[in-house]
């Protein structure tokens, strides 16, 4: 498989935010969102094999890890590192945009599904099922780009159902929108979801690789 880096870092989204973890970063994404911070893992990277990534894994000592890209699914090696992640007792997360079917992932796995909204570019991209399969121990987030994203977010949460399900985070997209306008929405909406900043880019630059 094609990985851009493996790093490990805090844990910047998603209801484990804050816990140290690893990153295994894999290359390539067939979308191009008009927000992307991770442009530099759509070409590149190294050829490894499943053995060398955990072997790299389990250097950091940390049982929190992330799969995520560009877009993971999009190699077909993903299914069986994220299985053998599972069985050698780590926490797995995965970070996956909901354009690719996940019905492959193992069942332990953690999905974070990206929900595309309008402002990304993406949403005609996205493949439903992947909503409409989400469990209590996966998570939904919406990154949101203006009052047109919100409102559409609002609508798909109420069409699936989704805080009834899951975890559903809305953040705003960094350095668009003003996180205290997104959080006047929610309250004055009174959404029962979570709102959520990449706390990553608040420790570091927002532009540095590999944090």
């Amino acid at each position: 498989m094609r990985v851009t880096e493996i790093f490990h870092s805090i844990q910047g989204e998603s209801t484990f935010a804050g816990r140290p973890c690893v990153f295994v970063r894999l290359t390539g994404c067939p979308l191009r969102c008009t927000w992307c911070d991770t442009e530099y893992a759509f070409y590149g990277g190294a050829e490894r094999s499943i053995d060398e990534v955990l072997a790299k894994v389990h250097e950091y000592g940390c049982r929190l890890v992330e799969v995520t890209g560009g877009e993971p699914l999009a190699q077909p090696d993903t299914a069986p590192l994220l299985s053998r992640l599972c069985s050698e007792g780590y926490t797995v997360l995965l970070e996956t945009s909901g354009a690719i079917d996940a019905s492959i992932v193992d069942p332990l796995v953690h999905i974070i599904l990206d929900v595309k909204c309008p402002g990304s570019g993406m949403t005609a991209r996205m493949h439903w099922p992947n909503v409409e399969r989400l469990r209590p121990k996966d998570e939904a987030k919406f990154v949101i780009q203006d009052r047109t994203d919100y409102e559409w977010s609002k609508e798909v949460v109420a069409r699936y159902g989704l805080t009834d399900r899951c975890p559903v985070h809305f953040s705003p997209v960094f350095g668009t929108l003003d996180p205290r306008q997104l959080a006047e929405w929610v309250l004055a909406d009174r959404l029962p979801i979570r709102f959520q900043l990449q706390i990553h880019k608040h420790i570091w630059n927002p532009d540095m690789r590999g944090v």
